[in-house]
């Protein structure tokens, strides 16, 4: 953003939560222009401030199912340069789905709780902001336990190759996974490799479907709700 605020809609019912990420966003380099209430009060906030980032929940007014989800899928429609993050208190697998069907970097799907690690969510909302696709590690962490329970090719991985798997399906880099694993971009490299030819996934040099290749294909296996 050449040294300028991050402009943020935020879009939360829950006074509380909307007041944590006020004060954690306040000590970055983001600056919030608008908070919101309902899915509706946010496409309109979009319209009107052009932010960098937009930032909402997945249930909100009125009717607390999916409201929050289909605003994003709008926005992404609409302004599909704009990057967006879904903060949920819950795990739930499709509309994390729903989201990577929708295509395209520059998006994040992160637990509320991720809030209260103030350096690791700052940082991932710059990676969503830069491009990235970044998902929370206990959705993925799920995501695998559930399909190496399944009895798929998961559970051929050695441990290693899953710490690599969750890495990627977090949204990291090759250097970033080797720089967590301290291992060499060269071995990160053979173990996605090896991952992918397990898997049955085709090799993608574009991290951004990479890692929507491979959250796709876990969550084929775990539909969720």
């Amino acid at each position: 953003m050449g040294g300028h605020s991050i402009r943020v809609v935020i879009a939360e019912d829950e006074v509380l939560i909307r007041r944590g990420l006020e004060a954690v966003l306040a000590g970055d380099a983001f600056r919030i222009v608008r908070t919101v209430a309902t899915a509706a009060d946010l496409i309109a906030a979009v319209a009107a401030e052009a932010p960098d980032l937009v930032i909402t929940d997945i249930r909100m007014p009125p009717g607390f199912t999916d409201e929050g989800l289909a605003a994003a899928l709008e926005i992404r429609r609409t302004w599909p340069a704009i990057p967006v993050c879904i903060l949920s208190q819950y795990v739930l697998v499709r509309p994390a789905r729903t989201l990577l069907d929708a295509g395209g970097g520059a998006l994040g799907y992160l637990l509320k709780q991720r809030i209260t690690h103030i350096e690791e969510f700052l940082s991932d909302l710059h990676r969503i902001v830069a491009g990235a696709v970044v998902f929370d590690p206990i959705l993925v962490g799920q995501l695998l336990n559930r399909a190496e329970q399944a009895s798929t090719p998961i559970a051929a991985l050695t441990p290693r190759q899953r710490d690599v798997l969750a890495l990627l399906a977090e949204g990291c880099s090759n250097a970033a996974i080797a720089t967590r694993l301290a291992i060499t971009e060269k071995t990160v490299i053979n173990h996605i490799t090896s991952i992918y030819e397990t898997l049955g996934l085709k090799i993608d040099d574009d991290s951004h479907r990479r890692v929507q290749a491979v959250l796709a294909w876990l969550s084929d296996r775990w539909p969720g709700k």
